[in-house]
């Protein structure tokens, strides 16, 4: 059994690290649910499991190219959460080229640009992943979608989209590829539920979401075909960030069926 001083683990233990995840184009996902999707996905290298793990995930195992069973203290060192389930798999990461998402004509995109919020980060990509969307890209200096809180509030879904990492200028491309891009902003011209009435949210979109604390960049915004925001019908200053990407990309779900 692998403890916390093997040397597999001490490796795998760097991979919490982002320097080390861009360097080696691996990184860790935790637990039963994000192990699952990996697996189905091809993703996993290694799995290191508990032998209580081992017993109940059995099935997981014996998908695995390789299973190092460890001791508690091990996978505790291998963990971020309070309270592990027993499971973690060193992935491979897998960026896909932005030209080669647009290539596949993606009818609803999410771009997190700028987002420094890891949690947030992985509920936009949980939320496009429901509603729809084939690909989220991560543009400027964003955060790692590889992040541990990233990966865990993804819930898999880090799976199942084209994960995209881009220079900030990506609206043209956007453009170029078909998509309509909509820019979100507080003090917007246009509002979701106009757009939606419309029939203007039946094209092809891509949503353009900034961070909490900033917004979006002004280049962004003037970039953009139009500028929206969330409607607030009530006392609420305003939605975080994660609540006003569920609007905004279930109202295009709804629109484009």
């Amino acid at each position: 059994m692998f403890t916390p001083r093997t040397p597999r683990i001490m490796t795998a233990r760097r991979l919490q690290r982002r320097k080390d995840r861009d360097q080696t184009g691996r990184f860790l996902a935790e637990g039963p649910q994000a192990v699952r999707e990996a697996l189905a996905a091809g993703a996993v290298l290694e799995l290191f499991a508990t032998g209580h793990a081992l017993s109940r995930y059995g099935d997981l195992a014996a998908q695995a190219p390789e299973v190092s069973p460890v001791t508690d203290d091990a996978l505790a060192a291998l963990t971020e959460t309070v309270s592990p389930q027993g499971l973690v798999a060193v992935c491979e990461q897998n960026d896909v080229p932005i030209a080669e998402a647009l290539a596949k004509q993606p009818r609803l995109v999410a771009v997190v640009a700028e987002i420094r919020d890891p949690g947030n980060a992985g509920t936009v990509l949980r939320t496009a992943d429901a509603a729809g969307a084939s690909a989220v890209i991560f543009a400027g200096d964003a955060v790692d979608p590889y992040n541990g809180k990233c990966v865990r509030a993804s819930a898999g879904s880090l799976f199942h989209v084209d994960v995209v990492r881009s220079p900030l200028s990506v609206v043209e491309l956007l453009q170029d590829s078909g998509l309509q891009v909509l820019a979100t902003s507080g003090t917007g011209e246009d509002d979701v539920d106009s757009l939606l009435d419309g029939g203007q949210l039946a094209a092809p979109t891509a949503w353009l979401f900034g961070s909490e604390a900033h917004g979006l960049s002004a280049e962004l915004l003037k970039g953009a075909d139009r500028r929206v925001r969330v409607p607030i019908y009530g006392e609420a200053e305003s939605l975080n960030l994660a609540a006003a990407a569920a609007v905004c990309l279930y109202a295009s779900a709804r629109a484009q069926r």
